[in-house]
């Protein structure tokens, strides 16, 4: 008589498939890491963009922030006036690169890359997240100028382990609501053109409206309600109590506040251009 042989029991091993939900998270974190990838590439690309645009900051660090750290006329408590701003430049450098990075799917669409986007598989919030994501690393390069200048001024910050993470994920977390903010005025506006001229005429209105060169405390009580509902103002609060050791003694939001604000931006931005990118091809 033949005998036959039990089947092996299931195994527990990766071969074993995610449930649905699990697997479906895994392809949309992974489709979001390959746009995230294709974004950062372009840097490898055109380096002097970066160099360009680290000139701004320099300028306002050694111009602006020397002179008003001599004539005092901005309380900052018990810190120098350029430690109070160099987190403040910082997170203005992130947004003057990301508030520009919609303009790359207006190329795309030119190029006819959008069309192919549109074709494929990937999620339309995996394609924005991905380029927020790439606007996020593009900072990062920014940001480690910014405070290598302000060490060469002097700037007292804290380089501990913890310290730099959070910078890195607050760097990075800010510069995806703007970039993806970006990628609506893109959706909206389609040429080149206005979208410039739109950038521009946002950029300056975000930064001032900001604590990013002068304490919220300081402002007239309607310019104090916009800078709450900014989201620079969050970032800001965020790099200075990671960066600066006298800040804990100066009126601040906390950084599990500022996390979940930022956050909270970032999902409304996503899920508005995620639903406008179609647009784009039209």
């Amino acid at each position: 008589m033949k005998r036959h042989r039990r089947a092996a029991p299931p195994s527990d091993s990766a071969d074993v498939p995610l449930p649905g939900m699990a697997r479906r998270f895994a392809q949309f974190v992974a489709k979001t890491l390959a746009i995230a990838d294709m974004e950062i590439r372009k840097l490898r690309h055109d380096p002097t963009e970066l160099a360009t645009r680290a000139i701004q900051p320099a300028l306002w660090l050694l111009i602006f922030g020397q002179v008003m750290s001599r004539a005092r006329v901005i309380e900052t408590v018990d810190m120098g006036y350029l430690d109070f701003l160099t987190p403040g430049i910082l997170a203005q450098s992130v947004l003057f690169i990301a508030i520009f990075n919609g303009i790359s799917i207006i190329w795309e669409r030119d190029l006819g890359i959008v069309h192919k986007f549109l074709a494929s598989p990937t999620p339309r919030a995996a394609l924005v997240l991905g380029k927020a994501l790439g606007g996020g690393a593009r900072a990062l390069v920014q940001a480690m100028v910014v405070i290598a200048l302000g060490a060469m001024l002097g700037v007292h910050m804290r380089f501990d382990p913890l310290a730099l993470a959070g910078l890195v994920l607050f760097v990075v977390l800010g510069a995806a609501v703007f970039s993806s903010f970006s990628l609506i005025i893109a959706c909206l506006v389609k040429t080149r053109e206005r979208f410039m001229g739109v950038g521009q005429l946002l950029t300056m209105p975000l930064f001032f409206a900001s604590n990013a060169i002068y304490p919220t405390a300081m402002m007239p009580r309607a310019l104090q309600v916009v800078a709450h509902l900014n989201p620079l103002s969050y970032q800001v609060d965020a790099l200075r109590l990671l960066l600066l050791p006298g800040y804990d003694a100066v009126p601040h939001l906390g950084l599990a506040h500022d996390l979940v604000v930022l956050t909270v931006f970032l999902v409304m931005m996503v899920i508005v251009s995620a639903r406008l990118y179609p647009h784009i091809a039209r």
